[in-house]
């Protein structure tokens, strides 16, 4: 079982990420170095922005019913 996850590993480490990886890992510079995770953390935001202006969009609507039924002690 053990040489099962060292190659998964070796498959992962020496051929699926060597060649995309690499240049990004040796890279001189720090913005370079992490240009992926600026990457994603700008698509996080628009995201999040957005998920944001639909729920405001929402509760601006006024459909929400916001009675409290649900139980007695609210």
């Amino acid at each position: 079982m053990k040489s099962f996850f060292e190659g998964i590993a070796d498959l992962f480490v020496n051929v699926i990420f060597k060649y995309t990886m690499d240049p990004f890992r040796f890279a001189e510079s720090w913005a370079i170095s992490n240009i992926l995770n600026w990457m994603f953390m700008l698509i996080g935001s628009a995201a999040f922005i957005y998920w944001m202006l639909q729920l405001k969009k929402y509760n601006d609507s006024g459909e929400e019913d916001k009675s409290s039924t649900s139980h007695s002690y609210l």
